[in-house]
């Protein structure tokens, strides 16, 4: 009798060919192995950039003279800062920055130009949204070397004395909602939605496609329910896991990391569940597209690595090109990350957010529609 040798280079080769043979015949996988690897290192490269500029800037103009024009045209210069609207109260500037309109508000008091000619060294307030340290921080430390040197062609002859010493402007910051530069303020407010976006449209996928291949799913189908029903039974039970998600973020958020609640928390959990059945339906368009939980934890790979690059949760949102913000806008999480950092560090009200809830109850209606048509096609 002979024995089997412990190791056969034509077994293992046989191995390897019948392998190659399976990744031919699943060309959908194979595809997805080679095709979308490329892509993504197209679309990452030329969207990720942590070095924004070309930044909204509203300006609250006090004074109107020669100089502040001078100074004003100089910091638009820099290519970090964009003047897209001017404000007349220091309320309507704080409602811009609190809804996220603007980055910056640039506040030239009155009697500058004045103040400036006597020496006496006129303040130039800049409001900042610090919510994001990463974004503002480059624009904010251009501006002191810019301001000793803006005005020194306007400042010559006997004016020249005021270029000497710490410069004929006195820049004053206020970084707003996160004076310190806290990164922990911006990240895990942001955690919030990475965490229900990766697990509660994947669990969903993979719960339903399970049934699928198992073949339970069609002997619920075929009871006398419609496919809606026994959909929103399946999907049910996850939001109440997604509010446990969401109460352990909040406690460690604030026990651990110290971030601020200045907001109201009911309001919060109300965008969280309608994030929740976001993430939901695209869990069942996931399910109703794969064949199996392979693919549909391949579809789900594909959505979540770009949803949370192009959302603004690791790179700055305005960093990124038109293009990229126009694709990061289609993805819940972009929207709930503005809602979840407003409300629990800008304080914002339903009037605030409500510009970020219709696109998620948008994308929720959609990705809903077509989970329950081609479950209905199904049966069919």
């Amino acid at each position: 009798m002979k024995v089997r040798a412990i190791f056969s280079f034509a077994r293992c080769w046989a191995m390897i060919v019948k392998e190659f043979i399976q990744m031919r015949r699943d060309r959908v996988t194979f595809n997805m192995m080679v095709g979308i690897p490329l892509v993504q290192l197209v679309l990452f490269g030329y969207a990720i950039n942590a070095n924004p500029k070309h930044l909204p800037a509203a300006v609250l103009l006090g004074d109107n003279g020669r100089e502040v024009r001078t100074l004003l045209y100089s910091i638009k210069n820099t290519g970090y800062f964009d003047f897209v609207k001017q404000v007349k109260t220091e309320s309507e500037a704080h409602v811009a920055l609190a809804r996220g309109d603007v980055q910056f508000v640039i506040n030239i008091p009155p009697n500058f130009e004045h103040d400036l000619l006597r020496g006496d060294r006129p303040a130039l307030l800049i409001e900042a949204d610090a919510t994001d340290p990463g974004t503002t921080g480059n624009a904010l430390g251009a501006l002191p070397v810019l301001l000793n040197s803006a005005l020194q062609d306007d400042l010559i002859g006997p004016l020249a004395f005021l270029n000497i010493g710490n410069g004929p402007v006195d820049l004053r910051v206020h970084a707003l909602y996160n004076p310190e530069a806290l990164t922990e303020y911006n990240i895990v407010p942001g955690l919030l939605g990475v965490v229900l976006t990766t697990t509660m449209a994947l669990i969903t996928a993979l719960a339903i496609t399970r049934e699928n291949e198992s073949g339970t799913m069609e002997n619920l189908l075929s009871m006398p329910t419609h496919p809606l029903e026994v959909l929103v039974g399946k999907i049910v039970p996850y939001i109440l896991v997604g509010y446990i998600q969401v109460g352990l973020i909040l406690v460690i958020a604030r026990v651990l990391f110290h971030v601020p609640m200045v907001g109201s928390l009911v309001l919060l959990l109300a965008a969280v569940f309608l994030f929740i059945i976001a993430n939901l339906a695209l869990g069942i368009t996931f399910s109703a597209v794969a064949r199996n939980q392979r693919q549909a934890l391949q579809m789900a790979q594909i959505v979540f690595l770009p949803s949370i690059l192009f959302s603004g949760f690791m790179f700055p949102f305005r960093g990124m090109p038109v293009w990229a913000q126009a694709v990061g806008e289609v993805f819940p999480i972009t929207h709930f990350l503005r809602i979840v950092r407003g409300i629990l560090l800008k304080g914002n009200g339903l009037l605030d957010i409500l510009p970020q809830v219709w696109p998620i109850a948008l994308f929720a209606a959609v990705a809903l529609t077509v989970g329950v048509m081609r479950y209905r096609r199904t049966l069919d």
